[in-house]
Order: C-alpha cells, then sequence, then structure tokens
C-alpha cells in the first residue's frame, strides 16, 4: 500500500496536501518483530506510531500487579498521541504481536502536523477523547469493584467483630464459672488415722459441672460424695453449687445414703423443674469403727476397688439419674472395706478421655493402672491415674472434667 494512502486512510481521507508531504518527508517507516515494546507505561517518551501491517496490544499495569488488556490496534490505527500532547508518562504498555510495520512521527513533527492540519488535530482530538473516556470507564469499573470488595471486607469485619465479642463473652462466662466451681469445692478433705481422703479435679476447656464431698457426719461416720451435672458452663457450675449444697444439708439429717439422695433430688424439681439437666451421683456413708461403706448410685460410674492379691472389682449397683424426671426410688448398697484397700470414686471424664487419634483411654487401662498402683497412697494413686491419663492424652484438650476422689483405708 502506498505510503500517501496510508496516511489518506488513517486520517479519513481528508487529509491536506502539505500535510502528507510533510509526513512523507520526516515520518520513519520501520517494522518490528513480535513481542517488541514500542511504549513503555511510566516512561515518557516522543514518538507517535501509526501502524502498516501487523497488530499491536496496549495493556496496563495495575496497582495490584495485574495486568489489564486496554485494547488492540491494527492496521490505519495510531497510538502513542497522548504521551506527547501533555509531557506526562505512558498510561500503557504498547506491544507487538506479530511482525509488524509502523510509521513513526516524532514529538517536534506531531506538533508542526497538528498545526498544519485542522483535520490531523480534529481526528486526533476526537481519538483522544475516545481514548480517555475509555480509560474513565475502566477506572470507574475499577472502583465500583473496590468498593464492593471493601463493602464486602467490611462486612466481614463487622461478622468477625461479632463473633469476637461473643468469643470474649464465652471465656469469661466460662472463667466465672470455673471460678464459682473452684469457689464451691471443698478445700482440705478431713484426714483420720484410719482413712485418708484424697480428691483431683481437673476442668475441660468447657467448664462442666462435676463435685465431690467428705462429710464428717458425727464422731463415726463420714459421708463420700461424687456428682456430675449433666450441663456446660456457668450454668453447670450453679447448678452444682446447688446440689453439693443440698448434699451436704440433708447429709446431716440422716444416715441413710437413699433417704439423702432422695430429698436432694425432690428439692431439685422443686429448684429447677422446667430445666432438661439432670445430676449422676454416687454417695455413701462409711463407718469408720467397722468400715462399713453404705452407698447408693444414682446413674454414676460404677467406683473401682482395689484390695491387695485379689482383681480389681467394681461396686455394682443400680439407680437413675437425679433430676429432671418424678418418680425416684434408690436402693442401698454395703461394702465392707479393709485395711489396705483403696476405693476409688471418678467421673466419666476418667474413662472418656482421648487421644488425637479419638480413642478413649476406656475401663480396661483405668483397671490396670489400679492394679499396678494399689498399693500406693491415696495421693500416690490419684498422681499416677493422672500422669497415665495426661501421657495418653498426650495434650490433646477434653471436652468434660477430670474428677477422682481416692479412698485409702490404712
Amino acid at each position: 500500500m502506498a505510503f500517501t494512502q496510508i496516511l489518506q486512510d488513517t486520517f479519513e481521507n481528508k487529509l491536506e496536501s502539505n500535510t502528507l508531504n510533510t509526513l512523507k518527508d520526516v515520518a520513519r517507516l520501520k517494522t518490528y518483530p513480535p513481542k517488541t515494546k514500542l511504549c513503555h507505561q511510566g516512561e515518557v517518551e516522543e514518538t507517535f506510531y501509526i501502524i502498516v501491517k501487523g497488530r499491536v496490544a496496549s495493556s496496563q499495569k495495575l496497582e495490584n500487579g495485574e495486568s489489564r488488556l486496554l485494547g488492540m490496534h491494527g492496521p490505519n490505527e495510531y497510538f502513542g498521541e497522548v504521551g506527547l500532547i501533555d509531557d506526562r508518562p505512558r498510561m500503557a504498555t504498547s506491544t507487538t504481536m506479530s511482525d509488524t510495520t509502523v510509521l513513526e512521527v516524532t514529538k517536534d513533527v506531531f506538533n508542526s502536523l497538528v498545526k498544519e492540519s485542522p483535520i490531523v488535530a480534529f481526528a486526533l482530538s476526537k481519538h483522544i477523547l475516545a481514548s480517555m473516556r475509555r480509560l474513565d470507564d475502566l477506572a470507574i469499573n475499577d472502583l465500583r469493584e473496590i468498593n464492593r470488595e471493601l463493602q464486602d471486607a467490611y462486612d466481614e469485619l463487622k461478622a468477625a467483630q461479632v463473633k469476637l465479642v461473643e468469643k470474649k463473652r464465652m471465656e469469661h462466662e466460662l472463667k466465672l464459672a470455673g471460678d464459682v466451681q473452684k469457689s464451691l469445692l471443698p478445700g482440705d478433705l478431713p484426714q483420720y488415722s484410719d482413712y485418708s481422703f484424697v480428691a483431683h479435679l481437673e476442668p475441660a476447656r468447657v467448664v462442666g459441672g462435676d463435685f465431690y464431698d467428705v462429710i464428717p457426719l458425727d464422731d463415726e461416720n463420714v459421708g463420700l460424695l461424687i456428682a456430675d451435672v449433666a450441663d456446660k458452663g456457668i450454668h453447670a457450675a450453679m447448678l452444682m453449687g446447688v446440689a453439693r449444697t443440698l448434699f451436704f444439708t440433708e447429709a446431716r439429717r440422716s444416715l441413710s445414703p437413699s433417704v439423702v439422695a432422695e430429698s436432694v433430688h425432690k428439692y431439685l424439681m422443686r429448684v429447677a423443674p422446667s430445666m432438661d439437666v439432670f445430676i449422676t451421683a454416687f454417695y455413701g456413708v462409711l463407718h469408720r469403727p467397722s468400715g462399713l461403706l453404705t452407698y447408693v448410685r444414682a446413674g454414676h460410674e460404677l467406683p473401682l476397688l482395689f484390695r491387695p492379691g485379689q482383681p480389681v472389682e467394681y461396686l455394682t449397683s443400680t439407680g437413675r439419674f437425679l433430676g429432671m424426671v418424678e418418680d425416684l426410688e434408690l436402693k442401698e448398697h454395703s461394702f465392707q472395706l479393709q485395711p489396705d484397700d483403696r476405693l476409688v470414686l471418678y467421673s466419666d471424664g476418667l474413662p472418656d478421655a482421648t487421644n488425637y487419634d479419638g480413642e478413649r483411654f476406656g475401663h480396661d487401662r483405668f483397671e490396670h493402672c489400679l492394679e499396678t498402683n494399689g498399693h500406693l497412697t491415696a495421693a500416690g494413686l490419684v498422681k499416677c491415674l493422672v500422669d497415665d491419663v495426661d501421657d495418653w492424652c498426650k495434650g490433646e484438650l477434653s471436652f468434660d472434667d477430670l474428677t477422682l476422689l481416692v479412698v485409702e483405708a490404712k
């Protein structure tokens, strides 16, 4: 295609003859291979390009590092004029997509061309305005997208803030529950020349309602209690306090474990008739001079007995939990403790303790530990049991309290 025809086609066949002659004399005709950058974004450059043959892609690098395609240019189209008009850095990068031949017009020639040819000035103005509108539209769309992302981020931040507040509230509640639970447990347990008592309570990460007590009833009798509120959090801790107080009060009114437990049940039904919570418990009265233990079991874990030279055994009994359901009748059982016996009362947090693989500690391991270490003092036995469970869990957090009360007959 003739040089003059290229220019005429580029500017819609309206260039004056003197303008054509000027361009023919000063424009440089050059050919570039593919992937050649003719315009560089961010650089101040002084060349205006008219495409004779080939294709050129204009792209813009965004602030986030991504690249955006602004458009493709083909024969008789031109680019690079904006940078020559305002002497500012290029707003885009233009790269050849194939072997491309262009006419290169420098800034001085460009300025003369605009002055001499109103047609060129008008055509370039239209092109610049179209380019600016396109860039403005892209910028507006970018701002809209950024605004949407900011709104989404703000909504997520608000949701996260709500969760954080709720988490802090729950943590505060759990701390209060733990404090309540600790404050309501007995301090130093009573000790006698013929019997020793050692307890351990390890709260879970979600505070439960385990509790225990050793209650001196008179010069000869001692009440033994371990129980678990079937609930979590501060509600369980508060109900635990109520239940322990009821046991403490009722135990001083009767030496019959069934009468005491049934009285506690009746009071629980009055205090919390509409709450779907219940309490499992083991309560017994130990007559120290004879070693006779009379007890009831209200849905709680069966106590384990260690007697030297004999297999570990469970104190069997039946009985339903306290609270929630009206009628309750508990049957009393009796057992004779002998010197060197170890009676272990515990909550389900011990056999239910799990390791990383979700395996329970279980009753078999519990029994084996008691068989191996039952000869130890009450304090030594408690430590061995707790260490065995901790070694099994290896730091895995428990969902339930771990509670032990060991009776050592001397």
